[in-house]
This record gives structure tokens, sequence and C-alpha cells, in this order.
């Protein structure tokens, strides 16, 4: 998609923090963190979010998210992984991307004092 972000930055149109890289995916510094550690893992394919990958495809984001943890060594100690998909989810760029998110001990966010009643 030639005006999706993160495929100018899988072009290199775009400069990014790059934390690791293979044939298929990319890992970079989040602009906007959210926590100490925060990559953005993405396949180099476009996919527009998690809903649309084929699950071969997602099989081997798994093992490169699993490898960014070691790297930046948030794997012992524990990280969380999220992917937003679709407006009500929260997704901003319509790219698969998944947020490795650690470095400290996470709280659940918005939902951690909220009534459930009122997620619905």
């Amino acid at each position: 998609m030639e005006n999706c972000i993160f495929c100018k930055i899988v072009n290199r149109e775009i400069p990014s923090n790059l934390v690791l890289e293979n044939e298929d995916f990319m890992a970079f510094h989040d602009l906007n963190p959210k926590a100490p550690v925060h990559i953005l893992a993405i396949p180099k394919k476009h996919y527009e979010s998690f809903q649309d990958a084929p699950a071969v495809e997602m099989s081997g984001l798994t093992a490169f998210i699993q490898e960014v943890a070691k790297k930046v060594g948030v794997d012992k100690s524990g990280y969380r992984v999220i992917s937003n998909i679709g407006e009500n989810g929260g997704q901003e760029v319509k790219h698969l991307h998944i947020h490795i998110l650690g470095g400290a001990k996470l709280k659940w966010g918005h939902f951690s004092d909220s009534d459930p009643k009122n997620n619905l």
C-alpha cells in the first residue's frame, strides 16, 4: 500500500529505530511508548490487520516476536503482546502490527479501574 506508513518503513522511505529484521518481518521502537520497552513487530507484506493475516504468517510472526523479546531482554521478566483490530479495537495504522510492551510491571490500562458494564 503506497500510503501506508509501515510499508514506507519496510521500503526504507522513512527511518525507524530498528530492533530486529529478517526476510519477512521488522521490529522497531514505537514513537509514542506506553512502557519502558515498546516495540512494534510487523510483517513486511501488507495485511490490514490480524484478522486478514494467514495463519502461516502469524506462525512466523510469533517466532519473530519471541526473538525480539529475547533481544530486548524481556523474555524472562515478562511482556505483553497486543494487536488492535479495526476501529472498535483501537487500530490506528491499517497494517498488521503487534505491540510488544515490557520493562516494568504492567497494569491493565483503561480497564483497570472501570466498571465492565461501561465497556460494552
